[in-house]
């Protein structure tokens, strides 16, 4: 065993050197401090090997552990479940901390507390610190202290608290040529891992202009103009600041700034209501009857339903891993409306193809769509294809840069019609709410 006592600094969902919030209180102590990355295989065997943000993360690694070099540090990655990983470690050297930041979704916090349990056993603390959100989700509360289930209220509290409270940034980046005069054992042995270097998976940290932000209320639901952030991947990953761009977006858009708070929402409804990842925030909705149909679910998913804005949606998400905002409502509801599919199966497609997948924003929005979860879109609101296309891509622009052969005999006829869908929804839901 190394008899050099050092401290550890996670890298999880925050893969930067600045304004990090935890890394900011590791590099204040004057321990010597390892930097590790854990592909924790009971979340990697959830992907295929070759998965895009597995790539984009071990560049993002690549990155970070070139800048650190600077510093005479460097990021040890290991593969396996974290538990066996800390107990190697700890067995094998004197840590007294491990710096991380915090994470919300049901199983993290259960990895976290088996960590922390372990290190324990060692003398050794986990420390978490909040991060990828302004307010831990224990800080917004109603008056009997209890969560808010409703928006409206959420986001006025949410304000209202912010409004008092003096966002404060960390500057880590500024700490870090404290490095150079730390002594770090160089007797860690990390597995190898890799996976490709692509190039063109890396996302340089940027935060969207004032002009997108400035129009953001007026273009972000027009899926043909280039008028969203799209920084949404760089927040799944912490790649940007959360307390930054919120910063930037109270100064800028309102609207903006509201779908900030939205995020906030679910990751809050996900840590105090975890089995919604699996069941319906209104349980009298799990005893709807959907329509398992694998064939309609495959036409949905392959962009072949032949309601155009459906299928540009979902070949621009195949394709790209990505789909604009506004159409991300319109296939949900489509899928769970028209073709009654259990959200759950779009849920976790979504949950596949998303570069930006985030669990809490993804079941909250399904459930949200489906009309079966909190504040969610009342059950009679079905959205038509046609008026939506209408409204938000006139001219078609979207539609025919993801679904070439549109207006062509080539395309196939709807796969439902929608009045015949429509009605069918309403009779599901309605008799859900009569059993009650």
């Amino acid at each position: 065993m190394s008899n050099i006592k050092s401290n550890v600094f996670w890298f999880r969902r925050d893969l930067r050197l600045d304004d990090n919030h935890a890394l900011y209180h590791a590099l204040k102590e004057p321990l010597p401090l390892r930097f590790i990355f854990i592909f924790d295989t009971n979340i990697l065997r959830q992907f295929d090997r070759s998965d895009p943000r597995l790539s984009f993360i071990f560049n993002r690694l690549w990155e970070i552990n070139s800048q650190l070099q600077r510093f005479k540090s460097s990021i040890e990655i290991y593969e396996g479940t974290p538990y066996t990983i800390f107990n190697q470690l700890i067995s094998r050297h004197i840590i007294q901390n491990v710096f991380a930041n915090e994470d919300y979704e049901p199983y993290v916090i259960k990895r976290d507390n088996e960590i922390s349990t372990l290190l324990s056993k060692f003398g050794a603390t986990l420390r978490l610190f909040t991060d990828h959100i302004i307010f831990h989700p224990t800080k917004i509360l109603k008056p009997d202290q209890k969560p808010y289930t409703i928006f409206t209220p959420y986001k006025n509290q949410w304000i209202k608290q912010y409004e008092k409270y003096t966002v404060e940034t960390y500057p880590s980046e500024e700490l870090l040529p404290s490095l150079l005069n730390r002594e770090v054992p160089s007797d860690f042995t990390p597995l190898e891992v890799s996976f490709p270097i692509n190039p063109s998976l890396r996302i340089v940290p940027n935060y969207p202009s004032n002009e997108i932000l400035h129009n953001y209320a007026h273009t972000r639901d027009f899926p043909a103009l280039d008028a969203t952030s799209k920084v949404s991947s760089q927040l799944r990953f912490g790649i940007i600041s959360t307390r930054k761009l919120v910063l930037l977006a109270s100064k800028t858009s309102t609207t903006y700034l509201s779908e900030l708070i939205w995020r906030e929402f679910f990751i809050s409804i996900l840590y105090h209501f975890p089995n919604t990842v699996t069941e319906s925030f209104h349980r009298k909705y799990d005893k709807l009857t959907w329509n398992p149909n694998e064939n309609d679910f495959r036409r949905w998913y392959n962009g072949e339903t032949g309601y155009p804005i459906v299928d540009a949606g979902m070949r621009q998400l195949n394709t790209t891993g990505f789909m604009h905002n506004r159409v991300r409502m319109i296939v949900a509801s489509f899928l769970t409306k028209h073709l009654l599919i259990d959200w759950r199966w779009g849920e976790a497609y979504f949950a596949q193809k998303l570069h930006d997948f985030e669990q809490s924003s993804n079941v909250g929005n399904w459930q949200w769509a489906a009309s079966t979860g909190c504040d969610a879109v009342p059950y009679f609101r079905i959205f038509n294809p046609n008026i939506q296309t209408k409204r938000f891509d006139p001219n078609f622009e979207y539609i025919k840069k993801w679904v070439p052969e549109f207006n062509s005999a080539n395309y196939p006829k709807p796969i439902v019609e929608h009045n015949f869908a429509r009605n069918r929804a309403l009779e599901r839901y309605s008799l859900v709410n009569k059993i009650g």
